[in-house]
Parts: structure tokens; sequence; C-alpha cells
């Protein structure tokens, strides 16, 4: 902490105990009164901030409703919680001192400063604030980040309030602290934290509606740590190693040509690289060859399908022959088929989007319109249920929480909720010329949402601003032009970080569409980077994408060191990632020479060109097949991406080992016989089976083991089936590594 911040801390809290020594005698119901139920939890979920309150009353959650607050304290049963007359006898204090039996249990003592001030409020006969009341507007703690040396190690953290008169206090003994992993460091009520193993985590404070956090870093043991000093790529290898350096974590050693050429081809085409493939790229001695393999992929047809299928799976394109949902095949063709086209073109992201949002329309006829059909699978279209869809997929916010009460992990109040609900008040559906038909349009004579506690209207207001959007009626091109604009950080670093966490496998922010102030980023520079690249690329999607495949970062090995095998976080190795289900569904199949078709689409079409057909309404989830509901393919029926699993499961080993997704394919079209009619030694088979299958020579102890098994029926292609049966069912082809 520098010199002039240390300086201005201690001016601050000075000059909040003077003007609390000179503060009239009588409390301010907002200022003091509110944030001590805050501090002592009970106006919190697990007390009577609880949706029926608890054993007989209710409070707000974390205090949204003040006024309803103040109600149920003093008049909703005159009498019983406050004694004017004696104040020490009043319910309110007799619980929380313990002094009667209390279902949350002694919260503080007669001798506190929450007692004291509850007393002489209640002494006051607990006047409500009269005129205007300064409110906080934001919080500031005496030290964003903490190193420790050693576990054990103590620190203490300060926090301040802002108020918008203007004035600031020291706030400390009414916020709430936390830590988002207290195995690492904790810290507790009074704002101490302690080190307690090495690793890296966040400590936050929570004042009214704001939290605030601050980094803590525990050092590892300095003894034996030496930086290697590895070669950078780009500024991504810069600041993903400037952290691991700062962590004393050594990132393990490049990926060899044969495992860089099946990740990348996997990540970017979604498919596995064919022999000729193979041969090409280890014959090539250009040291430039890695790139010139990851501009090529850039460029390619299976690029644009596979990108098509991620935005479709975010956006919920399901097609069905229900045709009162807007969701019929037609119209799910339709917007499949425009957001390819616009990944093929290289258009911006942002112009992208845009569209979608103001879009109006026939949905059978204008692709983007459909983001009013299919997001939200419902014969009515709720503003509220796709304002929150469609703040979870282009701002990864869950404003959701907001709904009810102020967000409690994040800066969100019900004010900011019903104000972006009012963008989506108005947008009705209506049927077009033919029953598959649904048209898009604005009904500007509809009321904007209103207030759930007080039935206000709310005006639509973009997130974290301050006045309406200013519209001619539809405010759906204000809220594009606003969601798109390159000043929009919540929007850009979104979609950098959901880029990042598909070739790294999870994202700087983790999950991807919970991003709040309560779960910051594990390397802020990095996603920092990574949105402005972004930006100044005009959104473009493959300029992020070159960068990050480029990197040495996304180039390491998955095989660990002794210093980063316990790493989950900070992207010092390559994890191994199991295959989406449409891309082994895909990678089967290009394996085995075998194609297969996903139900409901044409002859030869792929899994990441298809979305899943309903034969009635697409309201339910549907996952497009029982291979792809096995292996974790996203049932389309909500926006979030835990729909789509990537855990291996036993039913997933079933399936491969006896089921008939591999079992049907062993005949690998003939392959095996044909390359023993032509006189193929049992070493060019194997040798071919594994280039084919894991994309790698195998190794000597393998081609012995191999040929022992195999004997003296070179000739038998029932034998090489199995050895193909080994190979499919092994872990090394099910997960990218």
């Amino acid at each position: 902490m520098n010199i002039q911040r240390t300086f201005a801390f201690s001016i601050a809290i000075l000059t909040t105990s003077l003007l609390q020594a000179a503060s009239p005698e009588v409390p301010s119901f907002r200022k003091d009164i509110m944030p001590i139920l805050f501090r002592t939890g009970c106006n919190s979920g697990a007390c009577h901030g609880a949706a029926q309150g608890k054993d007989g009353f209710m409070l707000s959650l974390f205090g949204y409703d003040v006024r309803g607050d103040y109600h149920r304290i003093t008049g909703e049963m005159i009498g019983r919680r406050l004694n004017y007359a004696i104040p020490e006898q009043s319910l309110l204090l007799k619980k929380a001192t313990g002094a009667v039996p209390h279902s949350g249990g002694k919260l503080f003592d007669t001798d506190s400063p929450y007692y004291e001030t509850l007393h002489r409020w209640i002494a006051a006969r607990a006047p409500d604030d009269e005129g205007e009341v300064a409110e906080a507007v934001g919080l500031e703690l005496s030290q964003d980040a903490f190193v420790f040396e050693t576990s054990g190690a103590e620190s203490s953290l300060r926090v301040l309030a802002n108020f918008s008169d203007g004035t600031q206090r020291d706030v400390t003994s009414l916020a709430l602290f936390h830590s988002n992993n207290a195995s690492v460091a904790d810290i507790n009520h009074d704002g101490f934290i302690t080190a307690a193993q090495p690793g890296d985590t966040n400590v936050f404070a929570r004042y009214s509606r704001f939290t605030v956090g601050a980094e803590v870093i525990v050092l590892p043991p300095s003894k034996g740590f030496q930086w290697p000093n590895p070669p950078e790529n780009n500024y991504i290898d810069h600041l993903v190693f400037d952290r691991l350096q700062k962590l004393r974590i050594v990132p393990s050693e490049l990926c060899d040509d044969e495992t860089f050429l099946r990740r990348v081809t996997l990540d970017l085409a979604a498919r596995p690289p064919t022999p000729d493939e193979y041969h090409a790229f280890m014959d090539d001695n250009d040291p430039g060859k890695r790139e010139k393999k990851i501009d090529e992929l850039l460029q390619s047809d299976e690029f644009s399908d596979y990108w098509t299928t991620l935005w479709s799976e975010q956006l919920r394109i399901i097609g069905g022959n229900y045709a009162p949902v807007g969701t019929h095949l037609k119209a799910a063709t339709m917007f499949q088929k425009w957001i390819r086209q616009q990944i093929a073109s290289g258009r911006p992201l942002n112009e992208f989007v845009a569209e979608m949002v103001a879009a109006s329309g026939s949905n059978l006829t204008n692709g983007p319109a459909n983001l009013y059909t299919m997001l939200q699978h419902k014969p009515r279209f709720e503003p509220k249920v796709f304002a929150a869809d469609f703040s979870q997929v282009f701002l990864g916010i869950q404003i959701q929480c907001a709904e009810c009460h102020n967000h409690p992990f994040d800066r969100w109040t019900q004010d900011d909720y019903y104000s972006f609900v009012s963008f989506f008040s108005g947008v009705k559906r209506k049927p077009g010329v033919e029953p598959r038909e649904r048209r898009i349009f604005y009904d500007t004579s509809a009321p904007p949402a209103k207030h759930v506690v007080d039935q206000r209207p709310m005006p639509p207001r973009a997130l974290g601003t301050v006045d309406p959007a200013e519209h001619d009626g539809d405010p759906r091109q204000a809220l594009a032009d606003w969601l798109t604009s390159p000043e929009n950080e919540m929007f850009s670093r979104n979609l950098a970080n959901r880029i990042w966490a598909h070739f790294l496998g999870r994202g700087v922010i983790q999950p991807v569409d919970d991003i709040r102030v309560s779960n910051p980023p594990v390397n802020a520079p990095l996603l920092d980077a990574l949105n402005d690249r972004l930006v100044d690329s005009n959104f473009d999607l493959r300029s992020l994408v070159r960068d990050i495949c480029n990197s040495r970062v996304y180039q390491l090995s998955t095989t660990p060191n002794d210093s980063n095998r316990l790493d989950t976080r900070q992207f010092s190795h390559m994890h191994l990632r199991r295959l989406r289900a449409d891309v082994l569904w895909d990678t089967i199949n290009d394996v085995t020479g075998m194609p297969g078709t996903p139900d409901g689409h044409p002859q030869g079409t792929r899994a990441v060109q298809s979305f899943p057909v309903s034969g009635g309404s697409t309201e339910r989830p549907n996952f497009g097949g029982d291979f792809f509901k096995t292996f974790g393919r996203a049932g389309r029926n909500s926006v979030c991406v835990c729909d789509t699993k990537t855990e291996p499961t036993l039913s997933q080993t079933l399936n491969l080992s006896v089921g008939s997704t591999v079992q049907g394919r062993l005949y690998a079209n003939g392959r095996f016989r044909k390359q023993i009619a032509d006189g193929e030694t049992p070493e060019e088979i194997i040798q071919q089976m594994f280039i084919t299958a894991l994309c790698r020579q195998p190794t000597a102890e393998e081609m012995s083991g191999l040929l022992g098994l195999i004997g003296d029926q070179k000739k038998d292609a029932h034998v090489y089936e199995d050895i193909f049966w080994s190979l499919l069912n092994s872990t090394e082809f099910i997960f990218n590594r």
C-alpha cells in the first residue's frame, strides 16, 4: 500500500471518528440501524430475510425494502419488538443479546457498539429518517492485493464507504467479509486475513449493495524454485507467465507436433486430422508450420460450421413442427443458416449481435428475428425470462437474482433488473400468413415493467447506466447500440472470456456465464488484454482465436511438473478435455470411415452442422438423439453453459465398449480387409490405425505388445478390429490432449 493511500485512509478514519463524536444523539435508521441488521445477519436468507421470514418476523433480504423493514420493526406489532419506555426490555435487543430464546442465537453483547446504537435509537422512539438521506454509492478497500510469503501470516483489511453527499465513512465494523477459498486464505468478521497454504484467491467485503474484493496470494517456499524463462510467442504468454512467476509455478514444456496437430484440428475444425494431413505436417520442416496450420484451419468451412453450432447452442436453436411457438424446422434452418453466413464472412461479432437484438419481421424470412422465438421456447413471450437469458448469454451476467431482491453477490438492484426488463416489455409475436410463421414486432403502446415493491413504472435503462434509454418507441435499437458498443466492456469481456474458455477448457472467469464482482478473473491483466484485442480487431473472431492458438500457453503439454501439478486455474499446463458430444460423434465417424447422420437431417449432415429436431413441441429438452444425450450435448432447455456436459460417465463407457456406436463401425468400411489384401504388414496396419485414431505413431512398447497379440493371425481382420476397438475406447481417443 502506497504512502498516499495510507495517509488518505488515516485522515478518513480520523474524520469519521470526529464526525461520529459530533453527530446527533439519534442514529439514522438507514445509515446506522439497517447496516447493523445486515452485519449481524438478521436480514440474511437464513434468518428473517427468508421469503416467509422466521419465527413470525420478516425483513427484506439484505435490506432492499427499507420502508417495509421500518414498518415491520416499528409498526407491525406495536409494543412487542420495541419498548420506548424501557429500551433494554425491547425484544429486538433481548433476542440479539441472547437474554431470551432466539433461533439465531446470541449476536452481540450489551457492551457492544451495535447494542449501544440500537439502544439510543429505541430510546429516541425509533424515528425514521427525514428528508434526503445520503446513500452509499461505492466502497474502497485499504489494500487491493496481499502477498504472503509464509502460511500463517496475517494482515488486515479496512473498508470505506463513499456516500452520495460526498462524505466517507469507515464501515469495517458493519461490513460482511468472505473468502472465495478459505483453504488458501481466510478472512474473519473483523477483516483480518490469515494465509493458510500456497495458492491464490480473493477476499471480499460487502456493505449496502456493494461488494469489493482484494486478491490474496500465498507463495510456496522459494527454496529450489528457479524460473526457466520460457519463450514467449505473444502478449498472452507474457501475461500468463508473469502470473506464474509471481506464484512460483513453472509451466509445462511445449507439446509435441503430433499432439499439437490433433489438438488444434479438433479445436478449430471439430474433427481429427486425416492421415494425409498428419504426414504432410510431420514432414514439414518449416519452423512456422504451426502458425500456417492455424491459418489454414481458420479459413476452413469446418471452422465456420463449428462456431455456428456453438452460437446455435447458446441461442437454443431447436427445430420442430409445433408452429404456434414459432420454432418450426424451417425457422430453425433459416436462423442457423444466417448465423453461419455471419461467421463465414467474418462479420464483426458486435454487428452480428446488434442485428439480432433490433430484429423484427418474419421468422421464416428474416433469420435474426428468431432470437425472439428460439431463446424462449414458450407460446407467449415472457419479458422477465427473456431479459434474464439475454443478459446471461450476451453479458455473462445473471441478473435474475435481482427480480425479488437486490443481488446478494453483485451490484445489481431491483431497479436495474426491472429497468432492463422494460427493453422487452413490448416485444410481441403474432401469427404470419402461414401457420409456421411468427412475426416479431414491438408494441410501442406497451407499458414498461413495474417495480415489484412499489409498482412504479421502470423506463428501459441499460445495466450500469443512470439515465433511461432514449428511443422512438422501440428501445431495442438503443439496447443494441449500448450492448455492442466498443466502450461496453461487459459485452466484449464476456465474448473474449467465452472464446478463451473454448480453447483452454476454462475461462479466465469461470463459469463463463456467471460474471460478477464476487467471481473475479484469475488473471485480470490477461482478460483485459483479450478484451482489448477483440475490440481493437473490430470484434474479429478469427483474430483473437489466432492469437490464442499461436500462444505458447495454448501449446503447452498436458504433462505436469512438480510445481504445477495441482494448478487448475492459472493455465500452467493444458488440461485433458473430453470431446463434446457432437465432436466425438463426428470423430468416430471420420476415423472409421462410416458416417452417420443426426436425426431429422439430410444424409451427410455432420453433428456440428446439425441442431436438435422435434416432432412436436420444442419446449422440452432435446438432445438430438440418445448418443448425444449420453455424452452430454446441451438439451437447449436453458442458456446455462452447464447444460453442455463433458464429464465422463459409466453410461458413456458402456455405450462405446458394448453399445452399437463403435461395434457397428469396427468393420471400418472394409479398411482392414483391404489392407490385408493389398499385402500390408501388421506393422503398417497398426501404424496407420494409430495415426488415424490418435494422430500419432505407436510407441515401440505398444508395437511390440500388439504384434505379440496378433501372433500368427496376420490375415485375420477380426484381430485388427479388436485392436481398433481398444483405440476407440481409450482415454486418449475420447479426450483432446
